[in-house]
This record gives structure tokens, C-alpha cells and sequence, in this order.
């Protein structure tokens, strides 16, 4: 890859957000000038599901190059972004006391159902933390559960189901954000368990996500001095490639969290943090807030950084095949165009879907 073709494709290792329930100008331009690999919507871009299916095709279709992820953090319970008028699940901490495999699928699928209604094509979910410590700020009833072979068979059916659906699954938060004290939203939580605790306990539903073909994994922003003690693993060359690459034999995209938390945001410049979480193998970078300046800053300083050969070309050029191979996989065809508010009401909330939910509830 040259650096001309870089410039015109560097937005592909990076996923913004924006403020409100229309495109801005500025993610318009990003995507026409850099190519931008994807948007993610939160509460804020969501009105009426309506609205939102003629946002997703409008973003989808932003860049003529490759077709944008429409993504969104939809797991359930308190990390919901779409609520009104779509089903309300309760969290996922409901499917380890209720110890049913066909509840879990069922949910999955009907999960999956509504995300396609409205064009989202990417779900950061599910959650692979094992849940050691039942005071966890972050994770919680996030979590699927305590034991890491219950989290890694439940994980695995939801990202069947939401990818046997079409819906890019990314499994969340490596190398383990189950036994933290601190959110990584406010702080950056330290994990100290010796090397040989992750591939027993933590690592156990991300093995199983890999198994089951996870189009994603995302990386946290925890400091592990197991394996590097000065750089969080989400900037950490010896988590992503040395033990997520390497160790665990990961082949597809990794993403980091979001670069806005204070866990990075409030010890680095979040520029300066994408590029270092590049060089560490990360795929794609998350700036989900709403400040376009900073994204353009993000931009360039990606490709400073190439030219002063901070990024190598062999490293850039891998992940683009790793974007190119999952949206091949994920986005091939034209967006379908939006489906009318009538045909959504017959599509979102059904009776079926409330029922689900309802079993779950049954063991909240």
C-alpha cells in the first residue's frame, strides 16, 4: 500500500460518533475524503426506529469505496442505546441463573431481528467477562455469569445467532474486565492475576468466541502487569499481538474500547493513543464522541505516523485485509432501502419477542 492509497483509505481503522439524529457535515466529509470505516449510534442519534433505519442506510452508504458499519451497544439490560418501541431485555446476568441454552438462542435471534430492521449491522456485544467480582463498578449483570465455561457456552449462541443473522458480532472486553474495582469509563482499573489465571478463567469465553468464528473482539483499556506494565492493553503490542494474536490465534478484527474513556483520555492524547493502539495490531480505533476536530486529528495523525514509518506498511496492510475480509463477509450487496414505520411496528416488540424477554425477566 502506498501512502497515497493510505491517505484515501485511513479512515477505514477508525469508528466515530456524532451528536444528534442526522449525519453532520463533518462525518460527510470524513467519509468522502478518508474513507471512514464506520459510525456507532448511542441514545443521543435515536429518535423513532423509523428515523433510525433511514440514518443507518444514509451512514451505510456514505463512502462509495466500502460500505460503513452502522454499530451500536446493544446487549441488554443497562447498555441498551435502542428503547423506544424496540423490546427492552433485561441483562444478561438473567441467562446464567436460568441455565437455558434454547432461551439464550431465542433471545439472540430476535435480538438480531430487530438490529436488521433498522440497518445496524455491527453489535458490540456480547460481554465474555467472567464476573469474579460481584462488585464490579463496569461489568456486573453485564456479565453472563461467574463460570467461565457458562459465559463461553452462552457467548458463543449469541454470536452465532447474530451473525448466522447477518449482524457482525464483537465480543467484549479482553484480556478480562470481570475482576476490576474500577471503570474504566472514570479510571484505568488495574487486573494483577499471574499469566497462568487468564487462560483458566478470563480467557475461557473469548477461546469460545473464536471458536464459534466472532467477527470482533474488543480489547479494554485495563492495565495487566502480567503482560505489560506500563501501557494498557488496549495500546499494549504484548496483549493484542503477543497474547490475543499470538497466544489465542485471533485472525479477525480487533477494536479497541473507546478511546474518549478516562481510562486512555485522561493520560494520553487521543491521537496519539489511536496510533499507539494501531502499532500494538488493534484494527480499528473507537472515538465515539462528538468532537469532529479530534477525529480529523486522529486522521492525520494516523498518517503522520505511517510516513515517519511509526506504522509499518506490512501492519497496515494486514488489517485492510482484515476490513475487507469482514465486510465482505457482513456488508456485501446494497443497504437495503428502509423499511416504513408501518412495517417496523410489525417487526419490532412483537408479542414473540416480548415473551422472550419475559422468561428472561422470570430469573432477574
Amino acid at each position: 500500500m502506498s501512502l497515497r492509497d493510505l491517505r484515501r483509505t485511513v479512515g477505514q481503522f477508525l469508528m466515530i460518533g456524532f451528536a444528534g439524529p442526522t449525519i453532520p457535515a463533518e462525518v460527510r466529509a470524513l467519509a468522502r475524503e478518508f474513507d471512514l470505516g464506520g459510525v456507532v449510534l448511542f441514545a443521543r442519534n435515536v429518535e423513532e426506529p423509523a428515523q433510525v433505519a433511514d440514518l443507518a442506510f444514509e451512514a451505510r452508504r456514505l463512502s462509495e469505496a466500502t460500505p460503513l458499519w452502522v454499530a451500536v451497544d446493544q446487549e441488554g439490560g443497562r447498555v441498551a442505546r435502542l428503547r423506544r418501541a424496540f423490546t427492552l431485555w433485561p441483562p444478561m446476568a438473567t441467562f446464567g441463573r436460568a441455565r437455558d441454552t434454547d432461551l439464550v438462542r431465542r433471545f439472540a435471534t430476535a435480538l438480531a431481528c430487530e438490529l436488521n430492521a433498522v440497518g445496524i449491522t455491527f453489535d458490540f456485544a456480547p460481554v465474555l467477562d467472567v464476573l469474579t467480582n460481584p462488585d464490579n463498578p463496569a461489568i456486573g449483570d453485564r456479565a453472563l455469569s461467574a463460570d467461565p465455561a457458562v459465559v463461553a457456552e452462552y457467548g458463543g449462541e449469541i454470536i452465532r445467532a447474530l451473525q448466522d443473522a447477518g449482524i457482525a458480532a464483537c465480543g467484549k472486553h479482553f484480556p478480562g474486565h470481570g475482576d476490576t474495582g474500577v471503570d474504566s469509563h472514570l479510571d484505568l482499573p488495574l487486573v494483577e492475576h499471574p499469566p497462568e489465571r487468564f487462560g483458566e478463567v478470563e480467557w475461557v469465553p473469548f477461546k469460545g468466541a473464536i471458536a464459534a468464528g466472532v467477527a470482533s473482539l474488543m480489547v479494554g483499556h485495563l492495565l495487566v502487569p502480567a503482560f505489560d506494565e506500563e501501557s494498557p492493553a488496549s495500546l499494549s503490542t504484548a496483549v493484542v499481538t503477543g497474547q490475543l494474536r499470538g497466544t489465542l490465534g485471533f485472525t479477525g478484527l480487533v477494536l479497541t474500547d473507546d478511546l474518549d474513556m478516562k481510562a486512555v483520555s485522561a493520560r494520553h492524547q487521543v491521537e496519539h493513543a489511536a496510533v499507539r493502539a494501531i502499532a500494538a495490531g488493534c484494527d480499528i480505533v473507537l472515538a465515539c464522541g462528538t468532537d469532529h476536530d479530534q477525529h480529523a486529528r486522529v486522521v492525520e495523525s494516523i498518517i503522520h505516523a505511517a510516513e515517519q514509518e511509526e506504522l509499518p506498511v506490512s501492519l497496515l496492510d494486514a488489517a485492510r485485509a482484515r476490513h475487507r475480509r469482514a465486510k465482505e463477509r457482513f456488508l456485501a450487496g446494497l443497504a437495503p432501502r428502509p423499511l416504513s414505520a408501518a412495517m417496523l411496528a410489525q417487526v419490532l416488540a412483537t408479542p414473540e419477542h416480548a415473551a422472550i424477554a419475559d422468561s428472561m425477566a422470570a430469573f432477574a
